[in-house]
């Protein structure tokens, strides 16, 4: 009892580390609830497979300080705690580990590596045989899953609208992430979507639509101007030009810092904000298959429209390979038709091959034809750079990068002015970076996007030439109209 006690006492330790941190005087009682039964049955769990009280306690707080770390990592990274739909993506960490390390330091992965091994070698040497320990271990587990269970379903009001900094703050982690798991399993999918009356679509509407999801793009005078002086290798030459002839152009408010590129692509795909989501926004692709007929090639293939995916990546990052062709993608080209990037390219298969490929496919194109491409050329984590006479710096990286992809945006107005049919470009950046040391978390996110139209020979077609600010969710709208004509009031 002594060792259960103090170990219920060290849990709640750890927790009040996780951040947001609770302010005085600390958890809700609902909260602190939570954590206790959570605990027994872990403690139960444990103590069922090993026979030893004392292994069982080890390896609940062993687990306590990982979730602890892990969410902290985040925090201090993406602006965000641990979250339930991170868990689904564990097998993704050693599938495409560089994705996920750079979020912990070094010194943080020998320790989780110590950890581990610590605990596997005091396992081994503290399993006990004798059956009485690991009954009573069952009995425990059992025990308090129904508490649990009970317990959860009365708290079920306690979180109906999902503000998981705020609940971490006020409930602490570990009850969070169980309560929001329960209300995201009682979501349901939406009915098949709608019909909608719409206008004639104008003359030049396009025949060929260009979406560019652009990995990590941002304007650089509003990421570091604060903390840089003004330099010329700030400027965008090829988003500056873009807008200059777009048909709409603006601010793009995606909801994700450095990551979640699945939030912006599921918002530009199918066409749904996150106020409807409720408890699905955090990862909207865990429930995509269920909302198909709301993704923007379901709706142009009604239409006649032929829809491909781009993205020189595993397809099944993410579900991608399986989401994909439910949604109406007729054909997914992935990494295997690229070449493998060469090692001056860097890590991830270039922008400048992005946009050969792409004027291919268009090329290639019979009939009204949309290609939503993803890049992935500035994916972090972005290396230091030498540069004359200055220090190695992470943002000389992304400026490099991130010129790379102006450079795309701007051969792709260009070859596209030689299609030969009315046609438009959508570019946009997924989320901001997170860049150590360069860029933080909190304040503002969005990312540009410009939408360019042409019409059978070449000529810009403009629009308002005013900043329209837009969601995801509205820049799919948005195409939507152009394309098929505007909705009807």
């Amino acid at each position: 009892m002594l060792t259960f006690a103090a170990l219920l006492v060290m849990v709640m330790a750890l927790d009040a580390l996780v951040h947001p941190r609770p302010r005085l005087p600390g958890r809700s009682l609902i909260g602190l609830w939570l954590m206790g039964w959570t605990t027994i049955a872990l403690f139960g769990l444990f103590l069922m497979f090993s026979g030893s009280i004392m292994v069982a306690a080890v390896l609940v707080l062993a687990l306590a300080a990982l979730f602890a770390l892990a969410s902290n990592a985040k925090h201090a990274m993406l602006g965000e705690p641990l979250l339930f739909s991170d868990l689904a993506l564990v097998g993704a960490v050693f599938r495409h580990p560089q994705f996920y390390l750079s979020a912990v330091r070094p010194w943080q992965r020998v320790a989780v590596g110590l950890i581990a091994l610590a605990l596997v070698a005091v396992l081994v040497w503290l399993f006990d045989p004798t059956v009485a320990p690991h009954l009573a271990g069952a009995a425990l587990l059992a025990g308090g899953l129904v508490v649990l269970a009970f317990s959860l379903r009365a708290c079920r009001p306690l979180v109906t609208m999902p503000n998981a900094h705020g609940d971490v703050r006020r409930h602490g982690l570990v009850p969070v992430l169980v309560l929001y798991w329960r209300r995201w399993r009682a979501s349901q999918d939406p009915a098949p979507c709608p019909s909608v009356a719409r206008h004639a679509p104008d003359d030049d509407a396009p025949e060929l639509v260009i979406i560019i999801q652009c990995e990590s793009f941002a304007d650089p005078h509003e990421l570091f101007s604060p903390d840089h002086p003004a330099q010329p290798d700030f400027a965008l030459p090829g988003l500056a030009a873009a807008r200059a002839q777009a048909w709409q152009w603006g601010r793009l408010e995606v909801s994700g810092f450095g990551a979640y590129t699945m939030r912006t692509e599921y918002g530009v795909l199918f066409g749904r904000d996150e106020d409807v989501l409720g408890f699905r926004r955090y990862d909207p692709f865990l429930t995509a298959l269920g909302e198909a007929s709301y993704a923007l090639p379901a709706r142009l293939q009604a239409a006649n429209w032929r829809s491909l995916f781009v993205h020189p990546h595993d397809m099944r990052f993410y579900g991608r390979d399986a989401i994909m062709p439910a949604a109406g993608f007729d054909e997914l080209v992935g990494e295997e038709r690229f070449d493998p990037p060469r090692p001056e390219d860097g890590r991830y298969v270039t922008d400048a091959a992005m946009a050969d490929a792409i004027h291919t496919l268009a090329s290639q194109a019979d009939g009204p034809t949309m290609i939503y491409a993803v890049t992935i050329e500035n994916h972090g984590p972005w290396a230091p750079e030498e540069a004359a006479g200055a220090e190695r710096d992470l943002v000389r990286s992304y400026l490099r990068l991130v010129g790379n992809s102006d450079a795309m945006l701007a051969t792709l107005v260009e070859r596209m002015a030689q299609a030969g049919r009315p046609a438009m470009l959508v570019f946009f950046g997924d989320h901001r970076p997170s860049i150590p040391g360069a860029t933080r978390p909190g304040g503002a996110r969005h990312t540009p996007y410009v939408m360019v139209r042409l019409d059978a020979q070449g000529q810009y077609v403009r629009g308002s030439d005013q900043r329209i600010d837009l969601t995801p969710a509205q820049l799919h709208h948005a195409v939507l109209d152009v394309v098929l004509g505007a909705r009807k009031d």
